[in-house]
Order: C-alpha cells, then structure tokens, then sequence
C-alpha cells in the first residue's frame, strides 16, 4: 500500500510540474521498488519535460532492456518507453535512430492510434536522411499498409450534387502552418460551385478553429470518432474530393482515408512526400516541385506555379540594413527543425563559414533550449571541425521572426528542406540558399524560391550551394536590397496570390471528378458495399 501511494503522490507532483519534488519521490521508490518499472518511465518524462534529453535516453534504454514483452502490461509500457526514445532522439537530430525505435513501438503497440502515430512519425524522420533509398520506403509503406488489414475500403460511388462537395480531412484546423498554407483553399473555392467540410480531429482550438467552423459550410469534429466512424460520417456526407492536409505529419488520420469514403480523395499540402498508401489517386505538387514521380504511389497534380500560398503573419519590423552592416560580419542561420540538419550538411556549412572571414552561423531550435542540448550538438560540431565559439545556439522563443533580423542569409537543410521557416525568412527580407535533389521533399526551396523570383539561389550540387552563400556574404548591397524588397516580392508572387491559386485549383478539382466519373462508368456492373 505505501507503493502505491508514493506513486500517486508522485503523480500528482509531476502533474503539479513540481518536478524536483516528484523526483525525490520517484529516487525513494526506486531504491525501494525496483520492481515498479512504471516509475522510472516517469523519471524520464520529468527529463524529457525539462529538456534533459540525454538522461531521460539513458533512463528509458535501461528500461526497455529490463521490460519483459511477453507480459502484456510490460509489452504495453515497452511501447511507450521505444516512442519516446524515438521522440529523443528526434529533437537529438538522431534520426536514424528515432526511426527505428519508432518502428519497434509500432511493432509493439496494440491500440491502432499508436500503431499508426509510431508509424507515421517514422515514417516521416526518414525524410530527413539522405540516403534512405526508394525500397527502404517501400519497407516502411509495406510495415505501415500491414497494419492496415482489418480495414474494409467502401467501393467506389459516385454522386450528382449540384456542386462538388470537397471534404477536408485534418488535425491542424488551428493556428498552424497547415492552416498558413492551405486556408486560401478551405475558404476561397466558390460557394457557387463547391460546398465545403471541414473534418476535424484536432483536440486544440483557438480562434482560427473558430473562424474556419464559421466559414465552411459544414464542420464535423471527428476528434473522439474511431477511423470507422469518421469514415462512415464521410461516406453519409457523400463527399466527391477529400483532400487529407496532413500525411504521416502529428495528428494525421490516415486510416480514415484508408475507408476510401470519398470519390476521389488527395493528399498534399502538409506533408511532403508520398503517403505510400493506395487509397490516395493524387498529391498535390507543382511544377517546380515534383521531381522524380517514381518516389509516388499517388498520380501528381503539377500546379503551374505552387502548389500552396502562403498566408502570412503579422508584420513583425524588418530593420532597414541586413546585421552584416552594423556588427561587421556575415551571419548565416538555419532555423529548420533540427533533425532535418544532416552531418554532411553541417560539413558544408563549416565550408562556407571558412570561406567568409569572421562570419558565424546561427541554429535556432527547442534542443538548444538547455546547456544539456547545446553541450550535445556542440560536441557533434567540434567532432565535425567546427570553432563552436562561431555558433550561436539558440532555444525556443516567442519572437521568433524577429531573430530573423539577427540572420543576414539563411541555410536550407537537404534532403528535407524548410517550408514554412523558409516563408518566413523571406517574410522578414532574409534571402535563403538552398540544395535540392531528384526527391519531392528537397526541392520545396526550389519552389518557394522560384515562384519568389530567385530561382538563382536552388542549386543542384553541393558546390555550388557554397558558391552562392559566399556570393551573398560578399555582396552587402545586394543583401541591404533584398532585406528590403523581399517581403514585397513575396506579396506579389504566386505564393500569396491566393485567388489565382484557388481558381486553378477549382478546375483541376472538377477534372478529376470528372476523370473518377467517367471511370466509374466504364467499369460499372462491379459489386458495392452499401
């Protein structure tokens, strides 16, 4: 009885946040119950909550060797334990390593939810390594549509509604960059010809939640709906296009595709690269974008210019002259997600800070939020020959933007390249230099810089990637004009002409509609589930 209720007191602690009295809790029990492996799964989630990443690992790595898989209760918290190993390494820029703890959590989970989040999430750490090849994504689609045989998919309907019903299917129907990329599209295709659903499992709401449940015509929270009922609200709907804006991304629900509720259903947007799943016709790309098609199961959709617009925040000030000006030296920055940032890119970057005297680089992610995290990828740039004294190291902060007034050129990551992060330096003038690739997922810098206007700043090989970095830290003129011109240029690019988009897009919507019916009628006389 005395365990089980120091447990709960330290439950309540680490509940509370109060963090260091938990642990004293917690440091008790495990010298007197050992046993209670629960309790040392809490120690690490105090850790990982603290961003003490590095000793919640060793924690979590001991315990998964002491869980016993044939005890379901073991087998249960061995799931949790590998997750969020995965999740370390993930933020350790591990990624590897997080894809295969988090395929070994799926591989031990048994509710579907986790099953496919684990999936996912490895799924999509593997599009930060460069050499992940075209049959080790087939593995992964393979493990992830195994786990999808209980899954009946409706047979193929087709419907004559007045006008195109197209359902959205999201867990980011908040203040997300989802919602910056796709908005446009959820509330400015014409009501005269297309009636709107919103299907929503996000559990966080705000006013963006609140302004899109007022805009579209219908709005379903499917957020407490197992796959199988959201499905069949959908298929009630009757709707003609889903489109799923999320991919393996957080939150997505995936499965609820897998029914094939809809005529036609898309994916694209908020996700990068192939779901790898068959109940997908399209994805939608641009013609900058699209790259080899091999890397698709879904048929593509070539955008003329973009395939998404960009609704930008708040104008936050852009100081007048880039940083270089005032503090006598060239500042490069990377503000992506820092598992995108391979050690080979990292070589390349230390090439182009050797090539510009004085310069230094600036990285900005939650993993330098604590001396732990910064210690750990300092370690990582001395081992690659970097001086760390020439990197700043910056944590989580709420002005995020404006530490862009800080960057005189930004580094884009390859093979996953930035997206919004990339939108946002140009928002705050910042120009960005960026590697793409065969690979859908490194060419979005190719896009974003194109339809911009500075296709000049995508190459194709590393040399050249150096070239330009150094070409910008040269040239102070040129940066002063672009820290001042860009967010116009962006303004006036495809990237934020939103109505042009949408019109674009409301024809190709209503071809593949019309493509599905005709299809649909040719192989008429087939059986259905209804």
């Amino acid at each position: 009885m005395e365990v089980l209720e120091k447990m709960t007191t330290a439950f309540e602690y680490y509940e509370a946040k109060n963090f260091d009295a938990a642990l004293s809790v917690i440091y008790e029990l495990e010298k007197s119950a050992p046993e209670v492996k629960r309790i040392f799964m809490l120690e690490a989630w105090i850790y990982f909550e603290r961003g003490e990443y590095l000793r919640a690992f060793d924690v979590l790595e001991k315990l998964l060797s002491r869980l016993d898989i044939s005890v379901p209760y073991e087998k249960f918290l061995a799931a949790q334990t590998a997750n969020r190993l995965g999740e370390i390494c993930d933020v350790l820029a591990l990624a590897i390593e997080a894809v295969n703890f988090y395929r070994v959590a799926a591989h031990l989970h048994h509710e579907p939810p986790r099953i496919f989040a684990s999936m996912s999430n490895a799924i999509f750490v593997a599009n930060a390594l460069e050499n992940f090849s075209h049959g080790d994504f087939n593995e992964l689609y393979a493990e992830y549509k195994n786990f999808l045989s209980d899954v009946v998919p409706f047979a193929p309907k087709i419907y004559n509604h007045k006008k195109i019903r197209v359902g959205f299917l999201s867990g980011d129907f908040f203040n997300h960059v989802v919602i910056r990329w796709s908005g446009n599209i959820i509330t400015g295709l014409d009501k005269n010809f297309f009636e709107i659903f919103c299907y929503a499992s996000n559990v966080q709401n705000d006013n963006i939640t609140t302004f899109l449940r007022d805009t579209v015509d219908t709005w379903r929270d499917i957020s407490k709906l197992s796959d199988e009922e959201a499905a069949k609200i959908i298929r009630d709907d009757e709707i003609d296009i889903l489109f799923d804006l999320s991919g393996h991304t957080a939150g997505n629900r995936l499965r609820v595709a897998a029914y094939r509720p809809a005529t036609v259903q898309i994916c694209g947007i908020g996700y990068m690269n192939s779901t790898g799943l068959d109940c997908f016709d399209y994805f939608l790309s641009d013609v900058h974008c699209v790259g080899d098609e091999s890397w698709f199961t879904e048929k593509l959709i070539y955008m003329p210019q973009t395939h998404f617009t960009y609704m930008a925040p708040a104008e936050k000030k852009i100081l007048d002259e880039p940083p270089c000006v005032r503090k006598g030296y060239v500042t490069f920055g990377c503000f992506n997600n820092f598992v995108k940032v391979t050690d080979k890119m990292l070589s390349v970057w230390k090439k182009i800070l050797d090539r510009v005297s004085n310069s230094r680089l600036m990285l900005k992610h939650k993993v330098f939020d604590t001396d732990e995290g910064k210690n750990f990828i300092g370690e990582r740039l001395e081992a690659l020959g970097f001086d760390v004294s020439r990197v700043d190291m910056s944590g989580y902060s709420s002005d995020h933007l404006e530490q862009y007034n800080n960057v005189d050129i930004a580094l884009d990551t390859f093979p996953y390249t930035g997206g919004v992060t990339t939108c946002e330096a140009f928002w705050m003038g910042v120009p960005v230099v960026s590697l793409y690739g065969s690979r859908h997922g490194t060419r979005f810098g190719l896009s974003l810089l194109t339809n911009v206007g500075l296709p000049e700043l995508a190459v194709d090989n590393v040399d050249e990637y150096i070239s330009r970095a150094v070409m910008l830290a040269n040239d102070s003129e040129l940066l002063t004009t672009l820290r001042r011109n860009l967010r116009g240029m962006m303004k006036k690019s495809p990237l934020m002409d939103g109505d042009t988009y949408t019109r674009e897009l409301e024809k190709i919507f209503a071809q593949i509609l019309l493509d599905a019916q005709e299809s649909y009628l040719r192989e008429k006389g087939e059986g259905t589930r209804d």
